[in-house]
């Protein structure tokens, strides 16, 4: 099986979270010369597969088998991985079963390697996470496995196939306003307290404000509103209450002390109560770590381009990998349909990914 054959058969195996379609499964059997360890929790489903080549060091490739739903607006089945015109079509081709394809084809074709290879998957990225990468990471602390470097196969290229890689991630905050007024008839405004009235002077100074300048790395830390509600859907009274959703994808200079503060600055002269989560915390990996360096001259090598350093995008399971003070990188195929209809890939870009894969192990 080529890795194209290989892509095709991952995007038939419908996978939606939190079900890998019988992915890691058939993974396990395809490699059945690696170690195969399942690591599944509350009906999420986790693999972890490794073979020690030599005593050198360990890389690993990460990912997720799972995909959002479908949904409406597709031109061919979102399941039939179809191909027309160089295209490959079919839900995750882009996030992620390309970078799946390419990373486990790289496994099956390696022969030699002065070190310890392996693959961390789960089932569970595009849901809550709960479940997934972090209790692999869990496991593999407790026995002491963890590995040097990891690639996460994300789709990172942004114009052609590697022009872009991830070298860290912002963080991300969301957080809650409610405000409290006191509801009344909307022809008597002077009896009641109006929440949205109070609210609309405020706006202007907290929505889209950016909260830090940014680096050479991080785009500024900006507060974005997400959702306000209000009222009773009548044109006659005056709400009592107001919930405003909001979030702010930090940067290293921002944290939730930061936007608590300038929450508290602004809403001073009301009464409030405010609610942060930190989703996700920003990382960096040094760019002249051993795994960036490698997969600068692997990108430059099979794709002519120089990939630019990026931390642009949302948020991955990268965001769990750092902490353990693991070099980790993202790269990956053009994701311009990521979560769309018709999301496609094209096979030149998985089989090219696959090469890129394949030398950084040669490299590495």
């Amino acid at each position: 099986m080529d890795v194209i054959t290989l892509f095709k058969k991952l995007i038939t195996m419908k996978s939606e979270t939190p079900d890998d379609g019988g992915i890691l499964d058939f993974i396990a059997q395809y490699l059945p010369e690696y170690e195969a360890v399942r690591i599944d929790k509350e009906g999420v489903k986790n693999l972890f597969v490794y073979k020690k080549f030599g005593a050198g060091d360990h890389l690993c490739f990460a990912g997720h088998v799972d995909v959002v739903p479908a949904g409406e607006g597709w031109q061919c089945d979102p399941y039939g991985a179809v191909e027309q015109k160089g295209y490959i079509y079919g839900r995750g081709t882009q996030d992620m079963k390309s970078g799946v394809a390419a990373f486990v084809q790289t496994l099956k074709t390696t022969t030699a390697y002065n070190g310890t290879l392996s693959l961390l998957l789960t089932s569970d990225e595009e849901g809550d996470a709960t479940y997934g990468t972090v209790e692999v990471l869990r496991y593999l602390d407790e026995h002491e496995m963890l590995p040097d470097a990891v690639i996460v196969a994300e789709p990172t290229s942004e114009t052609v196939f590697g022009d872009a890689m991830k070298v860290g991630r912002r963080g991300s905050i969301n957080g809650t306003i409610e405000l409290r007024g006191k509801q009344g008839h909307a022809a008597y405004p002077e009896k009641a307290e109006n929440p949205i009235h109070r609210i609309a002077p405020i706006l202007e100074s907290i929505a889209g404000v950016h909260l830090d300048e940014g680096d050479a790395f991080f785009s500024p830390s900006r507060l974005v509103i997400t959702d306000i509600r209000s009222g009773m859907e009548v044109t006659n009274v005056t709400p009592g209450s107001l919930k405003m959703m909001f979030n702010v994808r930090n940067a290293t200079q921002t944290d939730a002390k930061s936007v608590e503060a300038l929450v508290r600055r602004h809403f001073k002269d009301t009464e409030y109560t405010l609610t942060l989560k930190q989703s996700a915390h920003p990382f960096m990996t040094d760019v002249n770590a051993k795994i960036v360096t490698i997969l600068d001259e692997s990108i430059a090598k099979v794709c002519q381009i120089e990939a630019k350093h990026s931390t642009a995008g949302g948020t991955s399971d990268a965001r769990f990998i750092a902490p353990y003070g693991i070099d980790v990188v993202e790269f990956g195929v053009k994701n311009d349909r990521i979560h769309a209809p018709n999301e496609r890939t094209s096979a030149a870009e998985v089989i090219g990914l696959y090469d890129v894969f394949c030398e950084v192990v040669r490299r590495f």
